[in-house]
């Protein structure tokens, strides 16, 4: 498989008064081509970093890095024409139209009004393009965006935290998207922090924390290298009637949403039907606890958090 990001040791510091900031610390990671790729992280973990040095918007302090196949920075001007590209805000100009902020991008590099026309449609914009930006959503503007980015017609896409900000409408015309994006061809490498967007949208991950790689993979192998928590999730009929029948039962029992936890593994969920149905009620759906993405970055990641606050507490001290 085709590696169209590769990071080698990469480490990135800071001089600061009083100190050094170490942002990233000794990374290793491997983006394949195609699909989408999620790059995972919590606030201050690096991630932002990395795409900036992956891109030649940052220096590196130590190690490697290749970019379609180009070493970065040298090679980066030849590669940059196969690159497209949002790291923070999309730089937009809101007294102007969407076709006119879409056809001074082109015109740094050549590109003519034809490719304009093409990517307003691409991300659903042809009836709007003739607006003011000013009167664009966020969700529209993000859309914009990243028709700026798809001008040069790139293989790999880098977007910083494409569906920051948005309402749950946004979200979603991000999410359908970037998989149809991914699925015409192009690699999709996107950081987030809205987990649950992640999961359903990108093939692979890689979870980052304090500037390091903790977990890397399919999402699927992510998750289940977790495992099942040691409890069930079950339906009933009366969810507050089930909870007493538990508890008198003396499981260890909890309302989720429109759910029952039980804290059992789940090879004996026999005794917990049992129980309800002793009481009357009849179990309508009963499951292994899994972890969710958000589970698993939590758990991998709490540890890193709470160091990573107890330093920012102490240099403030």
């Amino acid at each position: 498989m085709t590696n169209v990001v590769e990071i080698e040791s990469l480490r990135k510091s800071y001089r600061r008064r009083g100190g050094t900031t170490v942002a990233i610390d000794g990374l290793d990671l491997c983006v394949p081509e195609g699909g989408v790729y999620g790059f995972l992280g919590p606030n201050g973990s690096g991630k932002t970093t990395t795409i900036r040095c992956a891109l030649g918007l940052a220096r590196p302090t130590a190690g490697a890095i290749r970019v379609l196949g180009r070493p970065v920075p040298e090679g980066l001007r030849e590669a940059a024409r196969r690159i497209g590209a949002i790291v923070e805000t999309p730089a937009l100009l809101p007294t102007m139209t969407a076709r006119e902020n879409l056809r001074l991008l082109a015109a740094v590099d050549r590109i003519g009004p034809r490719r304009v026309d093409e990517v307003l449609a691409v991300v659903g914009l042809s009836d709007r393009a003739d607006d003011l930006v000013k009167r664009y959503s966020l969700g529209m503007k993000q859309r914009l965006g990243l028709a700026g980015a798809l001008l040069k017609d790139p293989e790999l896409l880098v977007l910083d935290e494409p569906a920051n900000g948005l309402d749950p409408a946004g979200m979603r015309e991000v999410r359908e998207l970037l998989r149809r994006l991914a699925d015409d061809g192009r690699t999709v490498f996107v950081s987030s922090h809205i987990l649950a967007e992640i999961e359903s949208t990108c093939d692979r991950v890689a979870i980052l924390a304090q500037g390091r790689l903790v977990t890397h993979g399919t999402v699927a192998d992510v998750i289940s290298a977790a495992g099942h928590r040691a409890s069930i999730l079950v339906k009933v009929d009366d969810l507050d009637w089930g909870v007493r029948a538990l508890h008198d039962a003396h499981f260890t029992v909890q309302r989720v949403n429109d759910e029952l936890r039980v804290d059992i593994p789940p090879e004996r969920s026999g005794d917990v039907t049992r129980a309800l149905a002793a009481a009357g009620q009849w179990v309508t759906e009963l499951r292994p606890d899994r972890f969710s993405l958000e589970d698993v970055f939590l758990e991998l990641t709490s540890g890193h958090v709470e160091v990573a606050n107890a330093e920012l507490a102490e240099v403030g001290a």
